[in-house]
């Protein structure tokens, strides 16, 4: 009665298997009566019905079916991943430089990055009054826009499966505290018409101490927070981390010996000198060093297993070690200048480009006009 209760069953199973219409099981696919797997593997353990009678191909099916998810788990290449997670092509190769994508990411940061203040102080201010947005603003907004496109950008082009809800959450962030930089850094350059001299605190400049009430004062403050503090954060945290997920996918095989190719040579002189920029005006060093380190010891950590970096994981990487020799070479000529110690007292002595400009060219503009 027993055995007679387990041919029903299977015999029912097995005819709503082949019921027309109805999808294949995942991983399977119709053959005349019979059911094929798509993994070579595991087609085998699965007779066609002329060979057996229903009960035993049901029995067949249930075994194969379990030969088919340990298959699965173990990345066979007919089988796609569920979560995509894992790529098929996620062994380690070699990737060509982007040279197209680094020369745009390099090519904007000076342009709409480090060139934005500049257009806003030699363009006439007729064109911007001051009650409107600056063509440096302009700048920001198109910077706002194309970075995080050529970031994304980079991610697809990685050889590796990086993880993606890390990068979206990142680049949102990123977004969003560049957004807040574009209003405070917009404020604080325009009040360098009305005098405002960045080598100085908030509460020491002189167009800003005697301001009545005083609660304005601590608007201006919270503003300067905003700038400095909040939105640099917001902004230069999420892009060293993308910058170092990218550089994580980045390694190939020892034996194939990459190299970097002359366009990615002629391109490290002005990546480093825009990391320069980017970390001394934005005071972020602590976060730019602990990045560094971060990479040299995946480095060796790689190195171990036989991997080395491609050309891509080369550019960066020298790139960042050519920055920190410029920030060593600022750092050691401006070590005695009393006025930048006082803004910026601490271990860390790294004064900001602009603060030296409004210190010392002012002055020296300043001079040659009394002439």
């Amino acid at each position: 009665m027993q055995k007679l209760k387990i041919v029903a069953l299977n015999s029912a199973l097995f005819t709503l298997l082949k019921r027309p219409g109805r999808a294949s099981p995942p991983g399977r696919v119709r053959d005349g009566d019979s059911l094929v797997l798509s993994c070579p593997a595991c087609s085998s353990a699965l007779p066609s019905r002329s060979s057996q009678g229903r009960g035993g191909a049901a029995l067949a099916w249930a075994d194969s079916s379990a030969s088919c998810q340990s298959c699965s788990r173990a990345l066979c290449p007919s089988v796609p991943s569920r979560h995509g997670a894992v790529k098929a092509e996620d062994t380690f190769k070699t990737s060509p430089f982007h040279l197209d994508l680094w020369f745009y990411f390099t090519l904007q940061n000076w342009v709409l990055d480090f060139g934005r203040p500049i257009a806003m102080i030699i363009l006439p201010l007729e064109w911007f009054p001051l009650n409107k947005p600056s063509a440096g603003d302009y700048f920001h907004m198109a910077y706002n826009v194309i970075t995080p496109f050529l970031l994304l950008k980079l991610i697809e082009r990685s050889p590796k499966t990086l993880p993606r809800s890390m990068v979206y959450v990142s680049i949102i962030t990123f977004v969003m505290g560049a957004s807040i930089h574009l209003v405070g850094d917009s404020v604080n350059h325009r009040l360098i018409f009305s005098g405002y001299q960045h080598h100085l605190s908030v509460r020491e400049n002189p167009i800003i101490r005697n301001l009545k009430p005083e609660t304005l004062i601590d608007s201006f403050e919270l503003l300067y927070y905003y700038d400095e503090y909040l939105g640099h954060s917001m902004w230069y945290i999420p892009f060293f981390l993308i910058l170092f997920i990218y550089f994580t996918g980045c390694f190939t095989p020892a034996a194939e010996q990459p190299r970097m190719p002359l366009a990615a040579l002629l391109l490290v002189g002005p990546s480093s000198l825009y990391y320069w920029y980017l970390v001394t005006e934005g005071q972020i060093f602590i976060l730019y060093i602990f990045t560094f380190f971060a990479m040299m010891a995946l480095v060796m950590h790689q190195r171990r297993k036989g991997l080395v970096l491609d050309s891509n994981g080369l550019f960066l990487f020298l790139s960042f070690i050519i920055t920190l020799l410029l920030i060593a070479a600022w750092v050691g000529w401006l070590w005695n200048d009393k006025t930048l110690r006082k803004k910026y007292p601490g271990v860390i002595y790294i004064p900001e480009p602009w603060a030296f400009y409004t210190l010392h060219m002012n002055n020296l503009h300043a001079a040659k006009g009394a002439f």
